[in-house]
């Protein structure tokens, strides 16, 4: 996935996952039901604050915050793009 856009300072670019279909017990969620996703994969990174390098690198799939970042549409593509703090692990 190679995007034309460079995040600056401390904030990174997320592809988030697809939003679940299907409930663990086969149930088909409509599109109005459906929970915004909470994990996906960094496709770009900042070069970081002064003092605080990065800890993500693209790549990394990740968990962020349910209302994290601001959703943009690149080529077609939906990505968000958030502050590092924002993110709450790499999985």
């Amino acid at each position: 996935m190679n995007v034309n856009i460079k995040p600056l300072a401390d904030r990174v670019l997320v592809a988030p996952a697809e939003a679940e279909q299907k409930t663990a017990g086969g149930i088909i969620i409509p599109d109005t039901a459906k929970e915004k996703p909470q994990k996906g994969t960094v496709v770009a990174v900042g070069p970081g604050k002064k003092d605080e390098p990065m800890t993500v690198k693209v790549g990394d799939s990740v968990l962020y915050g349910k209302y994290a970042g601001t959703e943009l549409t690149l080529e077609g593509e939906n990505y968000l793009i958030m502050k590092e703090s924002d993110i709450v692990a790499i999985i």
